[in-house]
């Protein structure tokens, strides 16, 4: 059994940062102390470096099967590694839709011989698949996604009846694409009606407009209020979407949450100009008002997570005109380092990032012994560099697409280490690639 010691690490769990050491015994975390002495261990010095639970990203998009020329799951779960991601929970739009529980487990399937990563996948809520929808096992698949707006794949679910019903009939987690078709639709028509096939790209956030979000959002939230649904929205967007959610009681006693993506922290419309399509997402990434609101829920807890909606497509596909360009863009390498630089210009506490990016995505999802640093949790470990520079390059790109949205971008943190399940599958630039990824299991 392999022992991993890493000694001298700022540790940051639950709230709290101490300088410490922890040992890995096999796949679980078998101490916490101020200072362990073992044999037979690998020792790994951490000083001057914080040791922090990997990120749980609750929302990518990793495009297998049959969307394998833009990423596939063993490209993309290998940048979240080097991107202290250290499980991932996937999308059903891919091709077929995950949409069966056949279907689903083919994909479950596919990871256990390629996920570098941990992992689990939602099943695909549709307009015709309540049935089968039903089967879904809470203690082996994270959740149910529903698109209540038509995204990549256009699983547009958007019969009233068939959204009740599905939310009246399951205790599974509900997670939610919020933005109103029926604007969406009007406000294209607009602009193409204006401008052609062909409409700048600022104009993205004009069509996928506030509104648009809000609508959705408000009557997704109404109906699991009157359901008790157990409702999770994906990807805030909006400064107005903030105030549907609440920060006066605790997280675990929430029956609707939130999820916030770096770029939405990140990007404004202003960056338009430059990054054009590179950053045209579903939604829309807004004005600056939009990402301090967002910051503001983030830090005052009606946010719960950070997450990536990781969602890559070639460069060609990319640089097409808007009307063509496909929405989302890749983020699992540098995601965390992008929450850290935050961290480093004082926008929020290093405690505060864990738990959004670790913690909370491990309670949302109740995910069997991950997210914390705790002896007899799997040992799902980072190690970050807060005092190394680098710049994101061509060159340093994992994503098999090859390009990122925060290219040339200078980061001033760096991950060094990643352990997934006590296995260092990460090691300053180099990858285990013989060991992979475990399925999640939910305690549910």
């Amino acid at each position: 059994m392999q022992s991993y010691l890493i000694k001298n690490g700022r540790i940051v769990n639950e709230n709290k940062v101490f300088n410490g050491d922890v040992l890995i015994e096999g796949a679980y975390i078998k101490q916490i102390a101020k200072t362990i002495e073992v044999n037979n261990a690998t020792v790994i010095n951490a000083e001057g470096k914080y040791l922090i639970p990997g990120m749980i990203d609750d929302q990518v998009h990793f495009r297998e099967p049959g969307l394998t020329h833009k990423a596939n799951i063993a490209t993309e779960s290998k940048a979240a590694v080097a991107g202290g991601i250290t499980s991932f929970i996937e999308m059903p739009n891919t091709v077929p839709q995950a949409t069966t529980q056949e279907l689903l487990e083919d994909k479950f399937q596919i990871a256990s011989k390629t996920s570098y990563a941990n992992y689990s996948f939602m099943f695909g809520g549709t307009n015709d698949n309540l049935e089968e929808l039903l089967k879904t096992d809470p203690k082996r698949v994270a959740g149910i996604k529903l698109f209540l707006g038509s995204s990549t794949g256009n699983m547009l679910v958007d019969n009233e009846e068939v959204l009740e019903k599905i939310f009246s009939s399951t205790k599974l987690l509900i997670s939610v694409h919020c933005e109103d078709e029926n604007t969406i639709r009007k406000n294209t028509e607009e602009y193409i009606a204006k401008y052609g096939e062909d409409i700048p790209v600022k104009y993205h956030p004009l069509i996928r407009s506030e509104e648009a979000c809000y609508l959705s959002s408000s009557k997704a939230i109404e109906l699991a209020k009157k359901t008790g649904a157990r409702l999770h929205i994906f990807h805030l967007s909006t400064e107005k979407e903030t105030h549907l959610f609440r920060n006066d009681i605790p997280l675990e006693e929430k029956q609707i949450t939130a999820e916030v993506c770096v770029h939405h922290l990140w990007f404004t419309d202003v960056d338009y100009e430059k990054k054009g399509t590179h950053i045209k997402w579903n939604p829309a990434v807004k004005t600056q008002k939009d990402k301090d609101g967002l910051w503001k829920a983030l830090l005052d807890d009606r946010i719960d997570i950070i997450a990536t909606d990781h969602a890559p497509h070639t460069l060609e596909e990319k640089d097409a005109i808007y009307t063509k360009a496909p929405s989302g863009g890749p983020l699992v390498q540098h995601a965390v380092v992008a929450v850290l630089e935050k961290v480093k210009e004082g926008v929020l506490p290093i405690e505060k990032a864990v738990e959004k990016m670790c913690h909370n995505p491990a309670k949302i999802f109740k995910i069997d012994r991950r997210g914390f640093i705790k002896e007899g949790f799997y040992a799902d470990l980072v190690l970050v560099d807060p005092n190394q520079s680098w710049k994101v390059e061509k060159e340093n790109i994992l994503y098999k697409c090859g390009w990122s949205p925060f290219e040339g971008q200078e980061f001033s943190n760096k991950i060094t280490h990643t352990f997934v399940n006590g296995n260092l599958l990460y090691n300053e630039g180099t990858f285990n690639e013989d060991i992979k990824g475990e399925r999640l299991v939910f305690n549910r």
